[in-house]
């Protein structure tokens, strides 16, 4: 992680954008105490198939109505 203060991220902003976008953290200190970082960005996820987590979730061996309720019971969860 690097570490910088305030005066040094906004000279070179840009350098620490692209160490962010390469994974890097990059913290940023104020007299010496951090008040920010500066972290990548989660990268968008791929689209939910619902057709196929529907066929999935159908090929799920159903539970008794009373299923959780038994094994919580039971001290089996």
């Amino acid at each position: 992680m690097t570490t910088v203060n305030i005066a040094t991220a906004k000279a070179h902003l840009s350098e620490l954008v692209a160490k962010a976008e390469r994974g890097e953290t990059i913290a940023i200190e104020r007299h010496g105490k951090p008040v920010a970082r500066l972290v990548p960005a989660e990268q968008s996820r791929e689209p939910i198939d619902f057709d196929w987590l529907d066929d999935l979730i159908g090929q799920m061996p159903e539970t008794e109505d009373d299923g959780i309720r038994r094994l919580r019971d039971e001290d089996r969860y």
